[in-house]
């Protein structure tokens, strides 16, 4: 049964229509995935080469028709062009690791069956899951789901993506664009609408879930998938942490910092919220970095919030702050105007405060000032997140970021883990679970499967019930004798 229900598409900029889309029903999205499970077969017998064929078109597709779809990113997200024709860059570079290594990571493996069991061949098999259904974020419309969308077609599974209502255009434009170049229908689909949509995604028979969004939504996600024994990866918020360090590289921490506090306008999961440097180095630090605040151009330099709702979380935040004693360097509780929120950089934030315990997700830094990194790292530990750091130092950044509570850390650079395909990312804590990208993102799309096969016979016979106590005393025997010494 078909609904011709739609839902608007507005700018974040103006408030005003852009596009209406289809807000697909109940009914139409376990229709969706029920001839994505037929895909699914064909899909996977099409093999790892045909499928990596498949995939690489795609990518060269997207990168002839790079112009377009950024610009759709620009449009629906807000940002401005330039850094939506990075993430693009990013989000083709990631189906073409997938494709090109799929095969390798996901093949066969022959296991050693040990001395115990010496006349039996192991060996550990990948196979795909079926149905992935993913619902993605609006903040990286292409780059973050296609972390789960480029590998879980690598590894042999068909999808059903649910965009977020703020970016259904580009979700609309992937599926599309993969329909191009396709060998047959419903390999990869798309399901428009509003949060219903994505919770009908949930109640349906996908294998998985792979949602990328905030914790509380991330919770609601994971209750009803437990419903339906449906596995689930959550690539949730963070509240990331900048280390500065006193050998560290000042000017180039302060210039990091900023950018990943202030790019796409604060809205980056893995975007520094607050920092911890040195006290023999703050000084410096805080003044180097405020005076390149005050140069960014808003609208220029970064968009509006894409998401209305979340300019209340900002203020609330920046009130709190304010309230209990911050001190703001940089803009004020009262930065926030229209669509649009100006740098706020605060210095000398209560621990407890919102803005130093929840994610706020607009362009605001917090700055404390710790004795040493000891103090550094357990402040940035003591949080419930767990996504991604940063830390600056020259001689010590291995040491620190070993001691980070976190799924991810860059040293002397923020965000590029995020750019290197070969490498997992996800959170810990509230930040979520399961991890998108590399070895790691394909082998979550895959269940594991044990294969274990008699070489040759041999006089003893452990499971029958004809089992001979002979058999035992030996059994009991060569236990002793490969693990009974060991002190």
């Amino acid at each position: 049964m078909s609904s011709d229900a739609t839902f608007e598409k507005l700018d974040p900029k103006t408030g005003q229509l852009q596009a209406e889309y289809k807000n697909f029903s109940s009914s139409e999205v376990f229709a969706a995935v029920d001839a994505a499970q037929i895909a699914a077969k064909r899909w996977q017998e099409f093999g790892f080469t045909a499928r990596k064929r498949t995939l690489l078109k795609w990518a060269s597709h997207i990168a002839k028709n790079q112009k377009e779809i950024a610009k759709l990113v620009a449009t629906e997200c807000g940002k401005p062009l330039g850094d939506a024709t990075l993430e693009v860059s990013i989000a083709i570079d990631h189906i073409s690791w997938a494709a090109k290594h799929a095969q390798q990571i996901l093949r066969d493996q022959v296991r050693p069956s040990g001395l115990l069991m010496f006349n039996m061949k192991a060996k550990v098999q990948r196979s795909p899951l079926g149905v992935v259904g993913v619902i993605g974020p609006w903040n990286y419309p292409i780059f973050t789901p296609i972390g789960s969308i480029a590998y879980a077609l690598a590894a042999g599974n068909s999808v059903v993506f649910k965009p977020s209502e703020f970016t259904p255009g580009v979700g609309k434009w992937l599926s599309d664009s993969f329909s191009q170049i396709a060998p047959f229908e419903n390999i990869l689909s798309t399901v428009t609408g509003l949060p219903d949509t994505g919770k009908a995604l949930t109640e349906s028979k996908v294998n998985k879930i792979s949602f990328t969004g905030s914790t509380r939504t991330a919770k609601k996600v994971a209750t009803s998938c437990a419903q339906q024994m449906i596995p689930v990866v959550l690539e949730c918020g963070g509240k990331d942490p900048v280390i500065v360090a006193s050998d560290a590289d000042i000017k180039l921490a302060a210039e990091y910092s900023l950018w990943s506090a202030m790019a796409n306008a604060g809205q980056s999961c893995i975007g520094a919220e607050r920092v911890y440097v040195v006290e023999s180095v703050a000084e410096e630090f805080i003044e180097v970095l405020t005076k390149m605040a005050k140069d960014i151009e808003v609208g220029k330099d970064y968009g509006p919030a894409t998401m209305p709702s979340q300019l209340n979380v900002i203020q609330s935040h920046l009130d709190d702050a304010k309230s209990k004693g911050a001190k703001f360097l940089l803009g004020d509780n009262d930065s926030i105007k229209g669509a649009f929120v100006e740098p706020v950089i605060m210095i000398d934030v209560p621990e407890d405060s919102t803005a130093m315990t929840e994610e706020t997700f607009g362009p605001t830094l917090a700055i404390n000032r710790v004795v040493n990194t000891d103090e550094a790292i357990r402040l940035s530990n003591a949080s419930n997140y767990g996504l991604a750091a940063a830390v600056f130092s020259k001689k010590q950044g291995e040491k620190i970021a070993a001691q980070l509570a976190c799924g991810m850390v860059s040293i002397n650079s923020v965000f590029l883990f995020a750019a290197v395909a070969s490498v997992p990312f996800g959170g810990v804590k509230n930040s979520g679970y399961g991890r998108i990208h590399g070895a790691e993102g394909l082998l979550e799309y895959t269940y594991a499967r044990t294969l274990v096969k008699t070489k040759f016979k041999i006089p003893l016979k452990f499971t029958t019930f004809k089992r001979t106590k002979v058999s035992e005393k030996i059994l009991i025997l060569l236990v002793k004798k490969l693990h009974g010494r060991r002190k």
